[in-house]
This record gives C-alpha cells, structure tokens and sequence, in this order.
C-alpha cells in the first residue's frame, strides 16, 4: 500500500499483543499505548534534518549534532488520540501540542469539527496527526482535511492499528500525507471496527462502554 510504514520492531509488536487482550486492564492498557507511542516516535522522526557543531566533551573537542530548526507539532484527534500524546512527547519534549475534536452528523454522515485548538505559528511546523485506530478513514481524512484548511503543508499520520479500507482512504483523499501505524489488520466488521484489532481504544484508555 502507498505511503504506509508498519513497524515491525519485535518490542512493538511484544507491546501490540499485550494491548490487544481483551483482559489487559486500563492502567495497563494506557501504559502500554504510551511505550509504543515512544517506540515508534524515533522512525516517524527518522527524517528530521541535522546541523553539525562544535562541543566540548570532558576529554577534548567534538562534532555535536542537533535537529536544524525543525518545529513539531503534536495534534491527537479526541479523544483516543490523547493517549499517544504522552509518548510522543517525552522524546520531542519541545513540540507543541494542537488538539482536533470531531463528530459525525447523523444526517449527512459527514465529519464536523466541534473543536480544534492549534499553536499560534503552526503553518510553520511539521504536524504530526495522531489516533490509534485508523478504521474507516473518514475521521482521519477530515482531521487532515481541516488542518490543511489552515495552510499546514507537512503532515504526519500515526496510528497503532490500521485497516486496509482507512488506508485506501486516506491514500485517495491525501495521498501526499505518510501514514505510520504499528500494525495492518485484516478488515473491518459490519459496525466499522478493525478486525481483529483491540476494540474501542477509548474506553479501554480511560475505563468507559
């Protein structure tokens, strides 16, 4: 499939089965969401660009390297969205946070954005889209789709489990946007939920049916 990177890194996937039974508790559940979260945060960063510079080390002189004037944004879509925030963020400890909130009319079947809030300097910034089931596609495509409403050029798309009609999906209506996810399942069932998956990552973060 185009633009899609699956981790297959034996930690993560150590992490993805526990996450996956269905008797890991919340605590448990939310700890393990926040590990792979970090784990994967390294290669969705691989192509950040370096500058090299001067440093002193306790024995002499050396070549330093940091990230050359690159700024992140974090954007979970709410609410499952939030408990990849944590993770991400202990390894990009300066990126700012943005949060996107949306809902389907019941009418149209359309996605509507109830709330978004964004760094005010986020047209400069690398935005980096975060929700843990990529499912039908709709909620991700409009989130991308709101955001590029607001002149943001460079997206990021992370999940943890995706299913192959959300990435047609998100191929077709952006297919300029890489999408990251720490596992490809089979399909979805008649009610849209991935198979075999893990079921609502929501409740199952924060302990709600």
């Amino acid at each position: 499939m185009k633009n899609l990177m699956v981790f297959d890194h034996p930690m993560i996937q150590h992490k993805m089965s526990l996450m996956r039974d269905k008797d890991t508790p919340s605590k448990v559940f939310r700890e393990l969401v926040h590990e792979v979260s970090m784990l994967m945060a390294f290669e969705v960063m691989r192509d950040l660009p370096l500058e090299s510079y001067e440093l002193e080390t306790p024995l002499g002189p050396a070549t330093g390297y940091r990230i050359q004037g690159k700024k992140l944004a974090l954007v979970p879509i709410l609410r499952a969205g939030l408990g990849m925030v944590e993770g991400m963020w202990q390894v990009v400890p300066m990126a700012r946070v943005g949060h996107i909130g949306l809902y389907r009319d019941p009418e149209t079947l359309q996605p509507v954005e109830y709330y978004i809030k964004l760094p005010p300097d986020v047209e400069e910034r690398d935005v980096i889209v975060l929700d843990p089931m990529l499912a039908t596609g709709g909620s991700a495509a409009a989130a991308i789709s709101f955001l590029k409403e607001r002149n943001i050029a460079h997206i990021k798309f992370v999940c943890l489990i995706a299913a192959p009609e959300g990435i047609e999906v998100l191929n077709k209506e952006h297919p300029d946007v890489p999408i990251f996810c720490a596992a490809l399942d089979e399909r979805l069932n008649d009610h849209a939920y991935i198979v075999p998956g893990l079921g609502d990552a929501g409740d199952r973060l924060f302990g709600t049916k």
